[in-house]
């Protein structure tokens, strides 16, 4: 008896499919918040799951497929926090906050505005409950690109994130890497739609990364465990979900959080007990 509730998630179709987005997207999502975490983009990522949402109410009134106008409004966001900060006196941190805020205020106002059949909570937090076939599908081609795109050109990536005028001396092409990122980060959140939402994609895109940072010192390590722990957290924040009777998405987002604060408690503990151990060696305590 207690063995067949334990089991009773993988008996519904619809946990079957949540239980698949939440595979699917873990990889790309995990592997680039490694890069988004090492260049210090974190509110980018908060700044294009954001400005998509325009683009998906402009897609819905056009009659296009909304990952396409999502897409659209997500490079848009990027190009244009770019060129300002880039032309202007102001911090890209602050024009990124001025950008995103502004473009998720005009996709409010557009889907107040407008009379649709979507449903604004599942654009917001997901609905990996009501996740359809289709929608596997089109996850899990862009996982596919954006996984396969990453695991190519990490190198470069790394180089391009730790020193991009390294990265331009040694004759890689830092705007292709630049705007290659971006359309990854883009095409990320697009595929993460149906499972986290705009609001939540952010958290799948920086915990991981930030949990792997704090475990492990080589990047090429980091890239495998932060997909890991995606993994992990996605499959149990859905399964319990299931149980807790919650939204899977925040849980999924919870069970993220703690890991980062476990990692971070164990990374103080070794860094304390290391400074402690050379504290003691220098002064002959044995």
């Amino acid at each position: 008896m207690v063995f067949e509730t334990l089991l009773m998630p993988f008996q519904f179709a619809f946990m079957q499919n949540a239980f698949w987005i939440s595979l699917i997207v873990s990889v790309p999502t995990a592997l680039l918040s490694c890069f988004l975490v090492m260049k210090g983009w974190a509110l980018m990522g908060d700044a294009v799951s954001h400005a998509v949402l325009p683009g998906i109410v402009l897609a819905y009134v056009i009659g296009i497929p909304l990952i396409i106008g999502a897409f659209a409004a997500g490079m848009l966001c990027a190009v244009a926090t770019g060129f300002l900060s880039g032309n202007s006196r102001v911090k890209q941190d602050t024009v990124m906050g001025v950008v995103f805020s502004g473009m998720f205020g005009l996709g409010i106002v557009m889907y107040v505005g407008l009379e649709t059949n979507a449903h604004l909570d599942h654009i917001l937090f997901g609905n990996m409950l009501g996740v359809e076939g289709h929608e596997l599908w089109t996850a899990g081609i862009i996982s596919l690109l954006v996984g396969t795109g990453l695991v190519l050109k990490w190198k470069d990536l790394l180089l391009h994130s730790f020193d991009p005028a390294q990265a331009q001396a040694s004759g890689l092409p830092v705007t292709v890497l630049h705007y290659g990122l971006l359309a990854a980060l883009s095409l990320t959140i697009v595929a993460t739609l149906s499972a986290a939402g705009l609001i939540l994609a952010i958290g799948l895109l920086i915990a991981p990364g930030a949990v792997a940072f704090l475990v492990v010192r080589k990047f090429s390590t980091m890239l495998w465990v932060s997909v890991l722990v995606c993994m992990f957290s996605m499959v149990a924040g859905t399964y319990a979900s299931f149980f807790l009777d919650s939204a899977p998405a925040p849980t999924i987002v919870l069970i993220l959080t703690l890991m980062f604060i476990l990692a971070f408690v164990r990374r103080l503990y070794l860094t304390r007990r290391s400074s402690m151990q050379r504290v003691k060696d220098s002064s002959g305590i044995v």
